[in-house]
C-alpha cells in the first residue's frame, strides 16, 4: 500500500442500517476510493448521537437485522482490504438492532456475587457469537469507566458500578468472553469518563483530579485491561487540565493523555481508538474539514471514528504526519485484522443467508442472571406479610407502567392470587381512581417498571406517580420491586418507609420471574447494589 492507501485504514466512519440507497452508494464510494479500514454501524441516523438536535423520531425495522447483514456482504465485496467491522453493542445487537437477543446492562451484571463472574464471561461470549454471525469482529465495548457519580447522564447504567476491583474483574471477563469466539473488545472511556456531570455528546465533561488520584481509582480497570493485553482502548471526550498543563483540551487530542500518560507511563500498545467525532464536544472545534481528524491523529489516536470528513483527513495526515508515526497505527490495526481472521485468503464474508440467534441460550443465561442479581435491600418478612394479608384478603398488586398482563404478576398469581391494578400513562383520573380502590387494602405489592434508564427527567417518572408513592409508602404496609436503574430510588420520596424493597434491575420476562419465585419462597437474594444510592 502508499502511505495515502494506508492512511484510509484509520478512518472508521458511521454506516446507518436503515438508510437511503443514495448515502449506502456513497458509502461504497469511500470504501473504494478511499481504502478505509473500517465501519462503524448504527441502527438509523435518527438513533446516532447525530441526532440530538433534530430529535427526529426514530423509525422501527423489523427486517433491521437482515439489512444489517446484508450491508456487511456488500461493504465487504467492493473493499480493496478486508474492512473490520465495529459496533457498540454493550448490552448485545438489541442496543442497535431490533429483534435480537438483549442481555442485561453493565450495572446489572455489576451486582453479582464475584463467584459468579462466569455468568459475565458467557456475556461476553453470547454478544461475540451473536456479532459474528451477522459479520461484525470489533465491539466497542465494555464499559471501564467507574460509575462514582449518580448525577452522571451517560454512563450510570452502563458501568459495572462504583468498585474498582469489581468493574476491572468483570471487565476482563466480559472482554475473555469475546475473544474467545474470535471478536475484538474494547476498553472505555479512557482516562475515566465515571465522575462527570456533563453528556459528552453535547459537552465537554472536565475531570478535576490529578494523576495520583487517577492512578488510585479511575485508571485501575485500563491498568489490568492493559496488563491483560486489551485488543484496543478508546479515548473518551472528557478533558484533565492536571494531566494537560491546565487545559481543558478534550482527551481525544491531547498527546500528553494518549502518547505520555497511555503509551509511555502505563506502556500500552495496542489500539486506540477515539470516541465519536460527530460529538458536540470536539466536532465543532475546527473550521477547516479534515483538521479534527488529523489532530485525533496527531494526538495518538490510530482509529478515528465516526470520522465525518475522511477526503479531507487523509490528506491533512498525509500532509503532516511522518512516515514512521502512520506505519506504527497502521501495523496495530493490521495486528487485530489478522487476529480475527479477516485477511485470511479463504475467510468467508458471505456467511449463510439465514440469521439463526439461540434466543433459548439468551434466555437461559439472563434467567440465571436474574436470579444471582436479585438484591434485598430491605425485608420485614416479606413473604410471610403477604401470605397472611392474602388470608386476611388484604393484599392488593399495584403494576406501575405496565398492564396487569406482566409475567411477575402472572408468576405469583398460583400461589398469591388477589385484586391487580396498574397505571401505565400519565392520567390525573386515573391515579385519582387507583388511590380510591385500594383503600380498603392495607399490604400492597409495587413492581414499579422503571421507565428509562437515564436519569433525565426522574427516568420520566411522572410526578403524580412520585406523589403517590410518597403518600402509600406512609399509609400502607408496601413491599416495593424495583424493574431498572437502581438510582431511581434517589428520587422516590419516603422510599425508606416501605417495609420491603428489592432491586430487580431490569424488566425482562426472566427477572420478572425470578422476583415471583424469590417474593412466593423467600429465598436468599445473591445481589448487592453495585452503586452507593443516597437515601437508602
Amino acid at each position: 500500500m502508499t502511505l495515502e492507501q494506508k492512511i484510509g485504514q484509520f478512518f472508521f466512519p458511521a454506516v446507518f442500517i436503515n438508510d437511503t440507497e443514495e448515502n449506502i452508494q456513497e458509502t461504497e464510494r469511500l470504501i473504494r476510493d478511499h481504502n478505509i479500514g473500517g465501519l462503524t454501524f448504527f441502527h438509523s441516523r435518527a438513533s446516532a448521537a447525530t441526532n440530538y438536535e433534530t430529535k427526529k423520531k426514530v423509525i422501527l425495522n423489523d427486517d433491521s437485522c437482515q439489512r444489517l447483514k446484508e450491508l456487511i456482504v456488500r461493504y465487504q465485496k467492493c473493499a480493496p482490504t478486508p474492512l473490520l467491522m465495529s459496533i457498540d453493542a454493550e448490552w448485545g445487537l438489541a442496543m442497535r438492532v431490533e429483534k435480537t437477543p438483549q442481555y442485561p446492562y453493565a450495572i446489572t451484571l455489576g451486582a453479582l456475587p464475584k463467584s459468579q463472574s462466569h455468568l459475565v464471561y458467557e456475556v461476553g461470549k453470547q454478544i461475540g457469537l451473536d456479532l459474528k454471525s451477522v459479520g461484525i469482529h470489533y465491539n466497542l465495548a465494555p464499559l471501564a469507566d467507574i460509575n462514582n457519580n449518580p448525577n452522571n447522564p451517560v454512563i450510570g447504567y452502563r458501568s459495572f458500578g462504583e468498585n474498582k476491583e469489581k468493574v476491572s474483574d468483570f471487565a476482563l471477563e466480559y472482554l475473555r468472553g469475546m475473544n474467545d469466539v474470535g471478536v475484538l473488545g474494547c476498553l472505555k472511556h479512557f482516562p475515566g469518563h465515571g465522575n462527570t456531570n456533563v453528556d459528552s455528546h453535547l459537552g465537554l465533561p472536565i475531570l478535576e483530579e490529578n494523576l495520583e488520584q487517577l492512578l488510585a481509582n479511575e485508571l485501575v480497570p485500563f491498568i489490568k485491561g492493559i496488563e491483560n493485553n486489551v485488543d484496543s482502548i478508546m479515548i473518551g471526550h472528557l478533558a484533565v487540565p492536571a494531566l494537560n498543563e491546565g487545559k481543558d483540551t478534550s482527551a481525544t487530542l491531547s498527546k500528553s493523555i494518549i502518547e505520555t500518560l497511555l503509551r509511555k507511563q502505563l506502556n500500552y500498545d495496542g489500539l486506540v481508538i477515539s470516541d465519536a467525532l460527530n460529538m458536540r464536544s470536539v466536532s465543532d472545534l475546527y473550521q477547516k474539514k479534515g483538521q479534527l481528524e488529523w489532530e485525533a491523529f496527531n494526538a495518538g489516536n490510530d482509529i478515528l471514528c465516526f470520522a465525518v470528513n475522511v477526503r479531507e483527513g487523509i490528506q491533512e495526515i498525509l500532509k503532516n504526519a511522518s512516515p514512521q508515526r502512520i506505519e506504527e497505527s497502521y501495523n496495530r490495526l493490521w495486528k487485530c485484522k489478522e487476529k480475527v481472521g479477516i485477511l485470511n485468503e479463504n475467510f468467508n464474508f458471505i456467511q449463510n443467508s439465514t440469521i439463526n440467534f439461540d434466543f433459548d441460550k439468551t434466555s437461559e443465561l439472563n434467567l440465571k442472571i436474574a436470579q444471582n442479581c436479585i438484591t434485598k435491600i430491605k425485608d420485614n418478612q416479606n413473604t410471610d406479610l403477604v401470605y397472611s394479608a392474602k388470608a386476611n384478603n388484604s393484599l392488593a398488586k399495584i403494576s406501575l407502567y405496565k398492564n396487569c398482563d406482566n409475567s411477575f404478576f402472572k408468576n405469583l398469581s398460583p400461589n398469591l392470587s388477589s385484586p391487580e391494578f396498574s397505571f401505565e400513562i400519565e392520567n390525573e383520573i386515573s391515579m385519582t381512581n387507583l388511590e380510591e380502590n385500594l383503600k380498603e387494602f392495607d399490604t400492597l405489592i409495587i413492581s414499579l417498571f422503571v421507565p428509562k434508564a437515564k436519569p433525565l427527567n426522574n427516568f420520566d417518572l411522572e410526578d403524580s406517580v412520585l406523589e403517590f408513592l410518597k403518600k402509600i409508602f406512609l399509609s400502607k404496609k408496601c413491599i416495593l420491586y424495583v424493574f431498572g436503574n437502581p438510582y431511581v430510588l434517589q428520587v422516590i420520596p419516603n422510599v425508606t418507609s416501605a417495609l420491603g424493597i428489592i432491586q430487580m434491575y431490569q424488566d425482562f420476562e426472566e427477572f420478572q420471574q425470578a422476583a415471583a419465585n424469590q417474593l412466593l419462597l423467600n429465598s436468599e437474594c445473591q445481589g448487592t447494589l453495585p452503586v452507593t444510592i443516597s437515601n437508602l
